[in-house]
């Protein structure tokens, strides 16, 4: 998964359209999660499209499995997920993600519908990591 800052650099650069292909390129290139694993149980709630988000933790570091079934949406969960891959659980929990999202500016770029869900993918990553940074 590309890094957060090079996905940005990327961006500042491309026209509307082309920033659609990007969202969309970054959703293809997410790692794939098995079916088995989008349950109710991990799907967030409050998104225009079907969104699952997945945390799995391992030597400290926090990694997310996501999808959706809308291409757009899907480079959306991307950009939240490269925001917090790898990372540590206690960092992820005390991190401003959506300041870090701030740049992409993305409810002036998207409709409303598509970016409506984004607070509570981030709330869900974060109840994720502060769950596990406890355990």
């Amino acid at each position: 998964m590309r890094a957060l800052d090079d996905i940005r650099e990327e961006y500042e650069f491309l026209e509307a359209d082309e920033r659609y292909r990007l969202l969309i390129e970054l959703g293809r290139e997410l790692e794939e999660m098995p079916a088995a694993l989008k349950t109710d149980a991990t799907l967030v709630r409050g998104c225009s499209a079907s969104v699952w988000v997945y945390p799995t933790e391992a030597n400290g570091q926090l990694h997310f499995l996501a999808d959706s079934n809308a291409a757009i949406t899907k480079g959306i969960v991307a950009l939240v997920i490269s925001a917090v891959q790898d990372r540590p659980a206690a960092e992820v929990a005390a991190m401003d993600i959506a300041a870090e999202l701030a740049p992409f500016d993305l409810r002036n770029q998207l409709s409303s519908n598509r970016t409506q869900g984004v607070p509570n993918m981030i709330a869900l990553v974060q109840e994720h990591a502060a769950r596990i940074a406890a355990a």
